[in-house]
């Protein structure tokens, strides 16, 4: 299970009408859920369960992409996203957990390198972006 050292960063890109996060996660984590909120007004946007990519499994996925999951609601991605999304897993077989809220302008404006997304720190790997876990280090 998930082990934090301190505030633990997840990430975001997106490019055009797609919208990936990045989760941190232990390699003997598996996500069960991934659920949006509008951070705002705390509405679900999108719910899904059961990822089918080994990418979703560790905690990188494409939101509103239904066909990366067995269920998810809705579908489609709203026409207008709000201001500030709020994104989070729950791990499969327990009740951990991970997420962040996302400014979706700050996002947009942010120049993020391909293959990294954008955090509060700066634009970080998967990789790296795991690396903030103990369960991933060599301590």
């Amino acid at each position: 299970m998930s082990d934090p050292t301190t505030v633990i960063l997840a990430g975001i890109r997106i490019d055009d009408s797609r919208i990936s996060v990045k989760m941190p996660t232990c390699q003997t984590d598996t996500v069960g859920t991934v659920e949006v909120y509008n951070s705002d007004s705390a509405k679900l946007l999108w719910r899904a369960s059961g990822p089918m990519t080994p990418a979703g499994k560790r905690g990188s996925v494409t939101l509103w992409k239904a066909a990366d999951f067995h269920k998810a609601s809705p579908t489609t991605q709203p026409t207008t996203l709000p201001a500030n999304l709020d994104v989070s897993v729950t791990f499969a077989g327990v009740e951990d957990g991970t997420g962040d809220v996302f400014n979706i302008p700050r996002v947009k404006a942010a120049r993020i390198p391909d293959g990294q997304y954008w955090t509060r720190d700066g634009a970080r790997s998967a990789t790296q972006i795991d690396a903030q876990l103990k369960c991933n280090s060599d301590e």
